[in-house]
């Protein structure tokens, strides 16, 4: 797994929420990359191959010649979080992501498993403004509503879409409604501080778009595609942020992979 001068980048799995935020930020760069298939029935990924991009044999990783970064993702539900991170469309079965580094100037040496920090890396290899790097405060603000992302949207969102699409479609089991009901109330609770910055501000961090905002694609992608899309009527100025964040280019073209029975 290495850059383009040695050979391709890999990043693993494709339509995970975490795997989902990274391809956008890499179409958002204009990166190339090839989907390679990396078989989770088989155990694949606890292959010594798998383990030495991502020692936890989860996905995703992403290496850049020998300097290692890890980040380990938490999440309030860890169970959710790991079956999360298999969900390949209609099939128990991930990809991998081959990555040529043309466009980002070369990829350098870095190697890390937690999505944002991807993220970030791409984007700042890319010369992307999504950062505001060059404005102090902007990127503090930046980081700050990332954190709220990460810490109140996604944390609500991961337990909800794991028992309306996880479940039913993967497990073939029963969706546990008191636990939806539970993290609906964390997400309204999210979205009414959201709908009073975004009263203020175009976006969350500002009035520019920025990786705060795109990071919520992958949650939204599944709040609209579920039983659950009307909770959002509520809150005019999220609703709006939210159809603007999935109408860009590159959200449109990771959608396309992430496709799955509507809840």
């Amino acid at each position: 797994v290495k850059n383009r001068s040695s050979g391709p980048v890999r990043h693993q799995e494709t339509v995970s929420t975490n795997v989902a935020r990274v391809l956008v930020c890499l179409e958002e760069v204009g990166a190339e990359y090839e989907l390679v298939p990396v078989d989770m029935t088989t155990g694949e990924h606890k292959s010594p191959a798998h383990v030495a991009c991502n020692p936890f044999g989860q996905v995703p990783a992403f290496q850049d010649g020998d300097l290692i970064l890890f980040g380990e993702i938490k999440t309030n539900n860890n169970l959710a979080h790991f079956l999360l991170g298999l969900i390949i469309l209609l099939t128990i079965r991930t990809c991998s992501v081959n990555l040529t580094s043309e466009g980002l100037g070369g990829l350098g040496e870095i190697k890390t498993t937690e999505s944002r920090a991807i993220s970030r890396y791409i984007l700042r290899k890319g010369g992307s403004d999504l950062l505001r790097d060059s404005n102090l405060s902007e990127s503090a603000m930046v980081d700050v509503w990332l954190e709220v992302e990460s810490g109140h949207f996604t944390s609500a969102m991961s337990p909800i879409i794991f028992q309306c699409f996880v479940v039913p479609n993967f497990l073939r089991g029963q969706t546990n409604s008191e636990i939806v009901e539970e993290n609906l109330v964390k997400l309204k609770t999210c979205l009414e501080v959201y709908e009073a910055r975004l009263s203020k501000s175009k976006y969350l961090a500002g009035d520019f778009v920025s990786l705060t905002d795109i990071s919520h694609f992958p949650g939204a992608y599944f709040l609209l595609r579920g039983s659950h899309a009307s909770v959002l009527d509520a809150y005019p100025n999220a609703k709006r942020w939210i159809a603007e964040v999935m109408n860009r280019p590159s959200v449109k073209k990771v959608s396309e992979l992430m496709k799955m029975p509507s809840a």
